[in-house]
């Protein structure tokens, strides 16, 4: 077993299966998690809409920014294309720096080709992260997403140094475990979770699952 195969076991039996990505119920206006989820082409580009609002904010101000556009009946790409651009930014408000999201989100449904990775990059405002998690998420594409959660979180474990790229811990990913979209969505969802938990700015090293392999932790003991 690798290290990276031996820290996803921990955290699945520490927080348990975590059904990324939500989709927001149509009657609640809630988000539901579902192991399966997208079902289908509108669920697909809600995920989409998610991906390109969640960058710099959380994914409860990203919530209440999904079911403004559904209350609004413009979670679609045909409706967003459609309102201007101003309009668009005053319902998404609360997933913060509402005018660039407004134009990301008008930029990606005016994109007509095929969505690959590199199409998407080539998308304004769209970056490694975002492209990655539509792809996964979205469109079942074996591509682990990389954020911040990670880079820390694997930094301190000491299979990465601080600063390390994006592209190079991808690859790590790639490398070490089998390329399988249902494992990477949950490791990148328990990722999350642990850093929201213990492995936050300022860590709570007490109880975390991983303590034994944390070089940090070690670092600190006296």
């Amino acid at each position: 077993m690798n290290k990276l195969e031996d820290i996803y076991k921990i955290l699945h039996k520490s927080y348990g299966s975590q059904g990324w990505w939500p989709i927001v119920n149509d009657k609640t206006l809630f988000c539901e998690y579902h192991t399966n989820a997208p079902k289908n082409k509108d669920e697909r580009f809600e995920v989409a809409v998610g991906a390109i609002l969640t960058q710099n904010t959380s994914w409860k101000n990203v919530e209440r920014a999904l079911a403004g556009l559904k209350r609004a009946s413009m979670l679609s790409k045909g409706k967003i294309k459609g309102i201007p651009t101003s309009d668009l930014a005053k319902i998404i408000t609360s997933a913060g720096y509402y005018n660039q999201k407004a134009k990301k989100l008008k930029a990606f449904v005016g994109f007509m080709g095929e969505l690959t990775r590199d199409n998407l990059l080539d998308i304004w405002g769209i970056g490694p992260e975002t492209a990655d998690s539509i792809l996964l998420y979205a469109y079942a594409k074996p591509l682990f997403v990389v954020d911040a959660y990670t880079k820390r979180i694997f930094s301190r474990l000491g299979l990465a140094e601080e600063g390390v790229s994006y592209d190079s811990l991808q690859k790590l990913f790639h490398s070490s475990l089998d390329m399988d979209q249902k494992l990477f969505k949950e490791y990148h969802a328990l990722i999350v979770e642990h850093a929201k938990r213990h492995c936050r700015t300022k860590p709570v090293c007490e109880g975390c699952p991983v303590n034994n392999q944390c070089r940090s932790f070690k670092k600190q003991k006296p």
